[in-house]
């Protein structure tokens, strides 16, 4: 059982964020902002893919101004991301949900103050996003980009938040590489109660960013760390929320939807593992219903994962069972079995608990 680290909640938009709130998973949209058509269709589809929070980029005045139109178009909650030019988030606290700055370019804190008081009169959270190639000048100089120097970026705007008297903050302490990254959140959180943000920020293609996304967030998620995350990839909207959902789920954080166990491919399979295992995924994907299901390919496996799991294929040579909770339900040729398996899936997914 994961105990995680109690935290104070705030709201971005409706979704809750931190104290007993799920772990929300975040994107952000890769239009120019000032394009709201192309906008509003990328939030759209994140929506569709699961997506809890949606941040878009305001490095200008006209993407500031795009806020209000996108806002009205859309049902995610909204988070504006600024950098060096603090008055475009003057502008955009006017539309949006949260506003996400770094203080590392930011700039005189002045500045800062300036986007807390706009946040303030509007009552929407601000996120402190120190990025490790970032940071302020006193800090890099004094650590380097190191975790001790985003841990102390990030303590002393906070402390400066709190002496505005603002305490609606969420932080992210991110780095392109897994340890500093996990090295940093670790450092902050015994000292505040904020929620986190996760994230390995800049994390490359699909296949880097899962492995870097799934050793980082979910060596803090099995700690007990974090409150909401994003998985940075260099690649389509909707795969950052698979990979997202993907890791709150395997980690054993999040209970949603079918967790398929499946053998190995060995010499030993009796069957067309690889495509059974690829229908199968297909076929469930829609279930939300948190279900153990087992597809083993020969007798070593296969009754004893079986015998363990919601509903199980067990193959043998040219036939197979079907079981559920253990017990035989149908003893069928090889053809035949996927789509028994699958009915009896959707049976106990209609079920109530």
């Amino acid at each position: 059982m994961i105990t995680r680290y109690p935290t104070k909640q705030i709201f971005v938009g409706n979704v809750a964020i931190g104290g007993d709130a799920p772990i929300s998973v975040q994107s952000m949209t890769y239009s120019r902002t000032a394009d709201v058509a192309a906008t509003v269709e990328q939030i759209n589809r994140l929506h569709f893919a699961g997506c809890d929070i949606v941040r878009v980029a305001v490095p200008d005045e006209e993407d500031a101004r795009a806020l209000k139109s996108i806002k009205e178009q859309i049902s995610l909650p909204l988070v504006a991301d600024i950098h060096f030019n603090y008055k475009l988030a003057l502008i955009a606290a006017e539309s949006v949900d949260c506003i996400r700055f770094n203080p590392g370019n930011i700039g005189e804190k002045s500045r800062i103050r300036e986007i807390v008081k706009a946040c303030q009169e509007r009552n929407i959270p601000v996120r402190i996003g120190v990025n490790a190639g970032s940071l302020e000048k006193e800090f890099e100089q004094r650590y380097g980009a190191t975790a001790e120097g985003m841990v102390a970026s990030a303590e002393y705007n906070i402390k400066y938040l709190e002496d505005l008297g603002f305490t609606d903050i969420k932080i992210s302490l991110k780095a392109s590489d897994v340890q500093r990254t996990v090295e940093a959140y670790r450092l902050l959180r015994p000292k505040n109660n904020y929620p986190f943000h996760l994230g390995v920020t800049e994390a490359g293609t699909v296949f880097h960013a899962t492995i870097k996304s799934a050793i980082g967030l979910g060596t803090l998620l099995l700690e007990g760390i974090g409150d909401t995350m994003r998985v940075s990839i260099t690649g389509e909207l909707e795969e950052e929320i698979k990979v997202g959902r993907a890791i709150l789920k395997d980690s054993g954080v999040a209970k949603e939807g079918p967790n398929i166990i499946s053998c190995p491919t060995c010499g030993r399979i009796e069957a067309d593992l690889v495509s059974a295992v690829s229908v199968i995924e297909a076929k469930v994907k829609h279930i939300k219903k948190p279900l153990d299901l087992s597809v083993m390919g020969c007798v070593v496996n296969a009754i004893g994962e079986a015998k363990h799991a919601d509903v199980a294929i067990a193959y043998g040579k040219g036939s197979g069972l079907v079981m559920v909770k253990g017990e035989v339900v149908a003893r069928l040729d090889e053809d035949k079995l996927v789509d028994r398996f699958v009915e009896e899936v959707e049976k106990m997914a209609r079920e109530e608990d």
